[in-house]
């Protein structure tokens, strides 16, 4: 009578183990799936932020507008200015020259911010993917040993049955 419980209780053991695995394995697809969505989430967000015209950003656009709408008044100024006081026309193209500069300038800075925004962007994602593929790995690692695991608990329900 003991020789069948140990052969039956074996291979319980066995199909435990077995089911264990498959619900195990089950479990680390849905893992899996997240994992691979967010590394999708991560690219896209990637793609989206480091393509973006760094000078088409509101705040950008605000500068822009802000140190056009300056130089306009300084021209004004100038023009006016050179009418009234008899100024002549090179000190009005002076000014006018340094006014474009000062637009050049700002659009030269915000291009310099732009490169910086986007070695920010391109560090955050690679640690963001770095993290993911870890992950991943540690999961695929995880799957291996109970893939192991499951083998040698029917190895052992194997040999448990023939020891009989």
């Amino acid at each position: 009578m003991s020789t069948i419980g140990s052969i039956i209780s074996s291979g319980l053991g066995a199909a435990a183990g077995i089911f264990g695995a498959a619900k195990a394995g089950q479990a680390m697809r849905a893992v899996r799936d997240s994992l691979k969505k967010q590394q999708a989430e991560n690219q896209a967000w990637y793609n989206q932020r480091y393509n973006e015209d760094a000078t088409q950003r509101a705040d950008a656009q605000r500068i822009l507008t802000m140190t056009e709408e300056a130089i306009k008044n300084r021209n004004r100024q100038s023009a006016a200015t050179a009418a009234v006081m008899g100024g002549t026309e090179e000190s009005v193209a002076a000014a006018k020259a340094a006014n474009a500069q000062a637009m050049s300038d700002a659009a030269a800075q915000i291009a310099i911010a732009g490169d910086k925004r986007k070695d920010t962007i391109e560090s955050q994602y690679q640690q963001r993917n770095a993290e993911l593929n870890s992950q991943l790995n540690d999961l695929n690692l995880k799957k291996a040993q109970n893939i192991a695991s499951a083998a040698q608990g029917v190895a052992s329900a194997a040999g448990n049955f023939a020891g009989y």
